[in-house]
């Protein structure tokens, strides 16, 4: 017999990890709004809207954009799934995780899988892409933007054009990036992109936003094979989101309605006004961290500004150090994953989390537990280097 459940209500939480943000007031109302049915007219003018603040966002006019019902992974693996099939020849650069996750989808669908690779927190260099596309008729060049197991950036641009040189495809996750550093589809050359809504966009998880270039969408349609998933199957979801209005499955309705205040939220503060706050926060929190004593891992030139990896210090216990927050605080931030596991923290200012405010708390709160660890530190060294980087 099943005792009685209690009413929900978990910990007010502060989230600076690698995801989810916290998400603005605005957002968890929208998800109150009663429901409509998935294909009720006044849902499909939301539909609508939805799409036109993900192309707003993406920097991109493709006309397949839209939050597809899965998490960043479901994005991933529908981007994978039906631009390659058996046999195919794709390049992914490996640089973190979530590179090494892009191998093993693809491996899944039948493809002959390239690795290209750089040491984690490092960038791909042009030249081995450029090497690699030399060597095959590749496919699909598949990389991952924002690195969020390492806080690194890859530049895209140079590889774009010979991508292109090659006649290949590119995919790139952007999960990570989208709405915290720009983003830009059409003028990269972008041939499909993922993302998910729980980083810098600041919606709950749930939906993954991709877009889709022509040239994609035309391999796609042109595919020898079925998708080997049916619910991911971009030919038949196309057509719920499209003009014909096919019914393929429920869409995630309050999700909806979340993602698009959470863009509208975007709209409002202007896209360079954001990637400026997010980049403003960064440099603070940067520089309190060196009156911490501590430095980022991730290569310089190339370091993400809402996700920050942080080294350990020696003797340091990571998870002790990630509890006291949790516990004294309510802050989470993210340990280590893969070779970093106990090595480094992520410090995630994403979205509606990256505030001034957050910044001087996470570094006063890291003061202390640190000196609670018995790491000698001057009082207030760290808030203080942050201020003087606002300027004040």
């Amino acid at each position: 017999m099943i005792q009685s459940v209690p009413e929900l209500n978990p910990g007010l939480r502060i989230l600076l990890g690698p995801g989810p943000s916290n998400v603005h007031p605005r957002v968890l109302k929208a998800m109150s709004t009663p429901l409509v049915g998935h294909l009720d007219p006044d849902f499909l003018g939301i539909m609508n809207e939805t799409m036109e603040l993900l192309r707003f966002v993406f920097q991109t006019d493709n006309r397949l954009t839209i939050p597809l019902s899965g998490t960043g992974s479901a994005g991933m693996e529908a981007c994978l799934c039906n631009l390659l099939e058996p046999g195919d020849e794709v390049i992914i650069g490996v640089n973190g995780l979530f590179g090494e996750r892009m191998c093993d989808v693809a491996g899944r669908c039948g493809a002959e899988v390239q690795r290209v690779e750089a040491e984690w927190g490092k960038i791909l260099e042009p030249e081995q892409v450029g090497a690699a596309l030399k060597q095959g008729k590749t496919k699909l060049l598949a990389l991952v933007h924002a690195e969020t197991s390492t806080g690194i950036c890859q530049p895209l641009e140079e590889i774009s054009r010979l991508t292109w040189e090659h006649g290949a495809l590119l995919l790139v996750d952007t999960v990570t990036s989208l709405g915290g550093c720009p983003v830009t589809v059409d003028r990269w050359g972008i041939d499909a992109a993922y993302s998910g809504t729980q980083k810098c966009l600041s919606a709950p998880p749930g939906l993954a936003p991709i877009t889709l270039s022509p040239r994609a969408l035309e391999v796609v349609k042109r595919r020898k094979q079925k998708v080997q998933s049916w619910y991911l199957d971009l030919s038949m979801v196309e057509r719920y989101w499209g003009e014909e209005r096919f019914y393929h499955h429920t869409a995630p309705i309050s999700m909806i309605y979340a993602l698009r205040e959470a863009l509208r939220l975007i709209q409002e503060e202007g896209l360079e006004e954001q990637f400026a706050r997010h980049q403003r926060n960064h440099l603070a929190l940067v520089a309190g961290l060196k009156g911490l004593g501590l430095e980022l891992s991730a290569q310089k030139g190339h370091r993400l500004p809402m996700l920050n990896a942080v080294r350990i210090p020696e003797g340091i216990d990571d998870l002790k150090i990630r509890r006291y927050l949790l516990h004294e605080f309510g802050i989470e931030i993210g340990g280590g994953l893969g070779p970093l596991k106990g090595k480094i923290w992520r410090i995630g200012l994403m979205g509606h989390s990256s505030t001034r405010n957050n910044v001087l708390l996470v570094l006063g709160a890291l003061e202390q537990a640190l000196r609670a660890e018995g790491h000698r530190l001057e009082p207030g060294a760290a808030v203080v280097s942050a201020l003087d980087a606002y300027g004040e």
